[in-house]
């Protein structure tokens, strides 16, 4: 499986690089899969400006950095997008990215992990809605991290307190991430 865990985020300061850092640590340790984290500050992509939705213009002439995310967003069997949780919802930098998306997502598991006040629980919700717009498989798992984005060492770990919590977010992840290997190599085989 070729994992791609995409950094949500692009504000100065964030902490989601280091979740996805987090996360990608921890997806090594599934069997016959390849990790790569994706950053969105990578691809500096203006707002979505096509005249007709991506999915239904035969004749899409998307521009040069988009034409970059879409054939890297191609490369993968499966993706982890992780996000922080703004006003209730996940970030306008990965909406955008996602609309940009045709068909690179389809028939593909995404999971998710969030951060914030409530875990992010909100910013999943609202990707759950959108994920089946993009023809993708929404991994039932998620992985909520509630104030403990911040607390992520320099090593990209969690403290010994929350990685001892059989609750916690590294139970979850780990969980979430044998789930998404699970759909990917399923739907791998349907695709076939």
């Amino acid at each position: 499986m070729k994992l791609q865990v995409i950094i949500g985020s692009t504000r100065p300061g964030r902490v989601s690089d280091r979740v996805a850092r987090w996360v990608a640590k921890e997806a090594q340790n599934l069997p016959d899969t390849d990790v790569e984290v994706v950053d969105l500050m990578d691809y500096p992509l203006p707002m979505l400006d096509e005249p007709i939705s991506p999915q239904y213009n035969p004749d899409r002439k998307p521009n040069e950095v988009a034409a970059k995310w879409l054939k890297k967003a191609a490369e993968a069997d499966a993706f982890v997008l992780v996000t922080p949780e703004y006003n209730r919802s996940y970030s306008a930098v990965l909406k955008n990215a996602l609309d940009y998306i045709d068909f690179q997502f389809a028939r593909k598991p995404v999971a998710l992990v969030a951060h914030g006040s409530t875990g992010g629980a909100q910013a999943v919700a609202h990707l759950r809605g959108v994920l089946p717009g993009l023809l993708a498989v929404t991994v039932p798992k998620a992985t909520f991290m509630v104030g403990g984005a911040g607390q992520l060492t320099e090593e990209d770990d969690l403290n010994e307190e929350m990685k001892g919590n059989p609750y916690g977010p590294q139970t979850a992840l780990k969980a979430m991430l044998e789930d998404t290997k699970w759909y990917s190599d399923a739907l791998a085989a349907a695709r076939q």
